[in-house]
């Protein structure tokens, strides 16, 4: 068996009272179509969710590429921004009554007059907050504040967030079908590859050569991923007129627009008709066999589930009850009882 690409250790996820996922561990081995199954309100789609960190485990590990997918937090960052703050605003302070001491020269010199004045303003303002903190408290706090306005910057890019999951090679559908549905076929596409964008932001402003070129390098690349899926001749409808079907398509080709090492797929045959998923199935293998992506699923048609699952594992109420191959899957009384019945 390749190497796993993904593994979960003892997840749990609650819910204030309500234990929607408990203790639940598998991994997914690099190249191969994982199926999680499972009747409604199995906790499915929750562990969909905390892998893709639009959840936060309550309790275990999520593993990626062998990596955690958080980021230590790093107290040495930390500190740096912490000393960081309080030079400048020491600094600014100090600039602060520079500043003051020249303009009230210039008043003296130029026999200015005039009672307001920003240097009257800043005296006043000066004298009122010196009154009750000194100069050096002043630039503590003015620092304190930058420091730890900072130092969350470094904690907020340890978390998990939905982007940096992204960024780490895994993009994922939805049950229900999340389309920008006032926007062209194509404009969807190009929202997936917009990570891929990175021009500067004067480039952008002025619409430099680099920029323009990314555009048409992001365009092309949208307009191969249409063919790859076979929209290539609906690229300027509206996503709300493609028939379901080609609106499941336009959904995965959206996810494969962020090069994905890892692709979830939650209930991607829901309301096809037959023809649709003989044609799904066919184009699950594609993307698994030609552009090497692992693939998990959630699904509920169990002829699709058992034609194209290397394994499967199975939950029920947020266990998991059983692990294997179709053929073993198939047989086990667990999961059995847990879709007919005793």
């Amino acid at each position: 068996m390749n190497p796993a690409i993904l593994q979960i250790k003892q997840l749990t996820m609650r819910f204030g009272g309500l234990v929607a996922v408990n203790d639940v561990s598998f991994q997914v081995a690099e190249g191969e179509i994982y199926a999680v199954i499972g009747p409604n309100g199995a906790g499915k789609t929750t562990i969909f969710n905390a892998i893709s960190a639009v959840y936060q485990p309550s309790q275990g590990e999520i593993l990626f590429q062998g990596k955690t997918q958080y980021s230590p937090f790093r107290f040495r960052q930390f500190l740096f921004w912490l000393l960081i703050g309080l030079f400048t605003g020491l600094f600014a302070m100090l600039i602060g009554v520079n500043v003051n001491q020249l303009w009230q020269k210039s008043i003296r010199d130029n026999n200015i007059t005039d009672t307001f004045s920003y240097a009257a303003a800043w005296q006043s303002a000066k004298e009122y907050i010196e009154a009750r903190l000194s100069t050096a408290q002043i630039a503590l706090v003015s620092g304190f504040v930058i420091g730890v306005a900072a130092s969350f910057s470094v904690w907020n890019r340890s978390r998990r967030t939905t982007d940096s999951i992204g960024r780490m090679g895994i993009a994922r559908t939805f049950q229900n079908i999340r389309l920008f549905q006032n926007m062209t076929v194509l404009e969807n596409i190009l929202i997936g590859l917009n990570h891929e964008c990175k021009c500067s932001f004067w480039s952008s402003i002025f619409r430099l050569p680099s920029s323009n070129r990314l555009e048409e390098e992001a365009h092309q690349r949208a307009l191969k991923l249409l063919h790859y899926v076979g929209l290539a001749d609906k690229e300027n409808l509206l996503a709300r007129n493609l028939p379901y079907g080609d609106q499941r398509r336009l959904e995965i080709a959206r996810a494969l627009a962020c090069k994905p090492a890892l692709l979830l797929l939650d209930e991607p045959a829901a309301g096809m008709n037959p023809t649709e998923k003989n044609e799904l199935m066919r184009f699950i293998r594609q993307v698994r066999d030609e552009l090497k992506i692992t693939i998990l699923l959630i699904e509920h048609d169990m002829k699709l589930v058992m034609g194209i699952s290397d394994r499967i594992v199975v939950l029920d109420y947020g266990k998991k009850i059983a692990e294997g191959t179709p053929k073993e899957i198939r047989v086990h009384p667990e999961v059995i009882k847990a879709y007919l019945g005793e």
